[in-house]
């Protein structure tokens, strides 16, 4: 005889279920019936309930019995998709051991795939008395309002709706990583103002995917966006108490959720399928789609923040603490850090990952604070269980990952350190280049490593040049256009007396603060523009463009706009109707044009310097003075601000498909960040007979390539802080 099923006060039905997967699946149960498993880990609780809400908001309560491998797990029939629910989590309440459950307080399931509502912040969403009259220990008094009306819901999601036929269909780009050039932009602030994108869509993934965006992106010549994060996240609340909110999307608080906010078709798991419908709509236009993660710390903060989610469901299992168990390790400068070392949640974390490569479609990641990750119990470890688990998972190592190289904590900083799979954002690049033409370095020894790839930081263990993401701008500090108008922040705007944001900016306003009217002021602004631009698109590498630097966007000297969820963020379309930033547009097509053109641009294997020819005079890639002979040691150390770089194409260690030779065009390239011109002598024999100039930074107007030839030996006055770039002839 088969015993009763175990019910709910309203007699709804709970079923044993399974511990696995996690989180809310929608299936047929055992007598046929459609319903929902649910399974939350939470090590250590003494009670869970699951919490069902109607389309009246009431609440319906039902205990989850079966614990296997402290999964709290049951299947309840009868619930469908787009029901909201979330979870109550009872334990001991002891901050100074780190315990702190709280069965008042509604938890987000870590891996509800949609989400529905706001995280507002009233007083109520807090586990602690937030106004206890002594501060001392008042993240130590228990707060017992229920939380339930001010938080949002996650939402139970049917797998695969929607796609059979298109879905199935998608095609990953697969781009090659020395073929690549990165966009990174904002979902809302790319599609917010863009005329050609209907109201209703603006700020939303439709609208990313709509055929305006698209067209832009593909005329530009990307290969890949990266996208600020979009896994659901939530507004600080010293943001919600200004009248503002979290801009850039770097707080999370759910890994599985595409943020709904930016959702133009619902919130009841509509989100899913419109972020699938932008992946789709991006690959079939060739674009890949790159995710900035934040696995490293959660929108809870420190000690003093909200219960949301794990630090209710086991605060001590999910976090960091210090020795003093009520404090927070925190490696991420927000408070908290995630403790990747524990199997859950490192499970949490490639769980997550799995699902937006295998049922999202993406294509790769961008690892925010990635040394917060590969820490082990307190230092960066590269032999960590989360880059073990990574380079062995069959998904994941095949997908692209992008490290943020450092952390806020001791030792974080770890440039050149990650293993092969793992590309880079090179700081060391961004660095150099803003050095080099804002005239602040002395000689050219870095800027050549820069140029060729930084073998100094890569060439080791297998890796190659394209383990280095060059940027010279990225969300985080200046736009382009302010990088050349601004030598200090103005942050004003943020509500925080401009304390905020860093003030190592490596810029140079050109000789006047901000806007101006001054011909001459705006003109080198632009030609330092392409500068930058050209020196970015021709380096080797993986180089990555930021959203709007390609139109002259600009934040009004705002290095920090993280809450700045208006126009200060958000892309200015007139610009491209101006021809001054039209021309700028144009040079960025003609770059990534002539990098996509010339495997010479996207070498996979580092320069090796060596001969490359029977008489032993060429070699791949060879640096000159301005009088036209070979740098030597001595010239690398001594004051320069002209270096001349030539990049054979005669011999590029790499073969095609059919395992046959790629021979290209050789190049020879100026680089001149003096404020006065210089004569160049162009090197002759056995480099070249003849030069053909194809670009010139000097010249305003870019709708089209020079021409001019220059004979071998010949001296040529390149102007001041301009780059040129030579095609070989003759050689």
């Amino acid at each position: 005889m088969t015993a009763p099923s175990p019910e709910s006060d309203a007699g709804r039905a709970v079923w044993p279920g399974s511990p696995t997967p996690l989180g809310a699946r929608f299936h047929t149960g055992p007598d046929g019936r459609p319903g929902t498993n649910f399974a939350l880990w939470a090590g250590g609780a003494e009670f869970v309930e699951l919490c069902l809400f109607g389309e009246d908001g009431a609440e319906e309560r039902l205990e989850l019995t079966e614990l296997t491998h402290e999964i709290w797990h049951g299947f309840v029939p009868g619930v469908l998709p787009g029901t909201r629910y979330g979870y109550r989590v009872d334990g001991r309440w002891d901050p100074w051991t780190g315990a702190r459950w709280n069965p008042a307080k509604l938890l987000l399931d870590p891996y509800a795939r949609a989400v529905d509502g706001e995280f507002t912040l009233p007083p109520e969403v807090y586990g602690h008395v937030r106004d206890w009259p002594d501060n001392d220990i008042a993240d130590t008094v228990r707060d017992n309002r229920d939380s339930a009306p001010f938080v949002p819901k996650g939402v139970v999601v049917e797998d695969g709706v929607g796609w059979p036929d298109e879905w199935m269909n998608d095609r990953r780009p697969k781009t090659p990583w020395a073929d690549s050039v990165i966009y990174e932009l904002h979902v809302r602030g790319f599609t917010a103002l863009h005329p050609g994108i209907p109201e209703r869509l603006r700020g939303t993934y439709a609208g990313l995917a709509h055929p305006a965006s698209v067209e832009h992106l593909v005329n530009l010549g990307i290969t890949a966006v990266e996208l600020l994060p979009v896994h659901q996240f939530a507004h600080e609340d010293h943001l919600l108490r200004r009248g503002m909110r979290n801009y850039w999307g770097y707080n999370s608080v759910g890994y599985f959720a595409p943020h709904a906010a930016y959702s133009a078709s619902g919130t009841r798991g509509q989100q899913v399928n419109e972020f699938r419908g932008m992946v789709r709509a991006l690959h079939a236009a060739g674009i890949e789609v790159i995710l900035d993660v934040v696995y490293n710390h959660t929108a809870e903060g420190s000690e003093f923040g909200p219960t949301l989610s794990l630090r209710g469901i086991d605060n001590r299992g999910y976090y960091r603490l210090q020795d003093d168990a009520r404090r927070y390790a925190d490696y991420t400068g927000c408070g908290n850090t995630l403790h990747v070392v524990q199997p859950h949640v490192l499970r949490l974390i490639t769980d997550s990952l799995r699902y937006w490569v295998t049922e999202m479609g993406v294509d790769g990641f961008r690892f925010d604070l990635a040394a917060a990750l590969a820490r082990s119990m307190h230092d960066v470890d590269m032999l960590s269980p989360f880059l073990a688990v990574i380079a062995q998972d069959p998904v994941l190592r095949r997908v692209k990952l992008i490290a943020e190289p450092w952390d806020v904590g001791s030792g974080g900083y770890q440039v050149g350190a990650f293993p092969p799979l793992w590309t880079e954002w090179n700081d060391r690049y961004r660095d150099t280049v803003r050095d080099f033409w804002r005239g602040a370095r002395a000689d050219v020894r870095d800027l050549g490593y820069r140029l060729s790839g930084s073998s100094d930081l890569y060439a080791w263990g297998g890796r190659r040049p394209y383990a280095s993401v060059n940027f010279i701008t990225a969300h985080d500090g200046f736009t382009l256009r302010d990088l050349v108008s601004y030598e200090h922040k103005h942050n004003e705007a943020n509500g925080e007396d401009n304390r905020d944001g860093t003030n190592d900016n490596r810029s140079w306003n050109c000789g006047h603060e901000g806007e101006t009217d001054d011909t001459d002021v705006t003109a080198l602004r632009r030609r330092q523009l392409r500068n930058l631009l050209s020196t970015l698109l021709l380096s080797t590498g993986v180089p990555m463009l930021v959203a709007g630097d390609e139109l002259g966007r600009t934040q009004g000297g705002n290095n920090n706009a993280y809450c700045q969820d208006n126009e200060i963020s958000w892309l200015d379309w007139s610009l491209l109707d101006q021809p001054e930033w039209r021309s700028l547009h144009d040079l960025v097509v003609r770059l990534i044009t002539l990098r996509r053109d010339h495997p010479v641009l996207r070498r996979r294997a580092f320069f090796s310097g060596r001969a490359q020819s029977a008489q032993g005079l060429l070699r791949d890639l060879a640096w000159f003075t301005a009088d036209g002979h070979e740098m030597t040691d001595g010239d690398w150390h001594s004051p320069n601000a002209t270096l001349g770089m030539y990049l054979s194409g005669c011999d590029i260690p790499q073969r095609d498909a059919l395992g046959r030779e790629i021979i290209d065009e050789s190049f020879f390239v100026v680089l001149h960040s003096g404020h006065l011109p210089v004569s160049f002598t162009l090197p002759g024999l056995p480099w070249a007979e003849e030069y053909e100039l194809v670009l010139d930074t000097a010249l305003e107007d870019q709708t089209g390539p020079p021409g001019t030839r220059e004979t071998a030996e010949q001296a040529v006055v390149v102007g001041g802080r301009s780059v040129r770039v030579y095609q070989v002839r003759g050689a």
